[in-house]
């Protein structure tokens, strides 16, 4: 246990997102993504829903701010506009803790499973809302 420290974040979930540099990705799924088969590393949370365990990534995780769409998610097949109450609440909490506006950057759900094998690790919830697919981009912190 850490002070000041969810305890959400675990040891190897922390070293995972220290380790990570600018640009890296991050990728946040749902209880039904395949998230082993990506072969990248994968840290389960657990029964979280994606948008706690965004939420609560954000606190120590800077998103990018040079891009445009700094968190992107799964497409709702043939929907792009559609968000789900877990999109919400993620961007909502995304939105709190970034310092630019922000949207959504949509990916169709095959292109998406491509991109989550390019990733750094996976975030893997028992989230059982459909469509709670998120990948996040790493921005930099900023010295004084």
């Amino acid at each position: 246990m850490l002070k000041g420290i969810d305890p959400l974040l675990d040891g190897e979930l922390l070293r995972t997102l220290d380790q990570m540099g600018h640009g890296d990705q991050l990728v946040v799924v749902d209880s039904n993504y395949p998230a082993a088969a990506t072969g990248r590393p994968v840290h389960r949370l657990g029964k979280v829903g994606v948008d706690e365990a965004i939420a609560t990534i954000l606190q120590v995780f800077p998103l990018d701010t040079f891009l445009t769409h700094p968190l992107e998610r799964m497409e709702v097949d043939g929907n792009p506009a559609t968000t789900t109450p877990a999109h919400d609440a993620a961007l909502a909490a995304a939105r709190s803790s970034h310092p630019n506006e922000l949207e959504w950057g949509v990916i169709p759900r095959l292109d998406f499973y491509r991109r989550a094998g390019d990733a750094y690790a996976v975030v893997h919830t028992l989230d059982p809302r459909p469509w709670g697919c998120m990948i996040l981009h790493k921005g930099v912190i900023v010295g004084d």
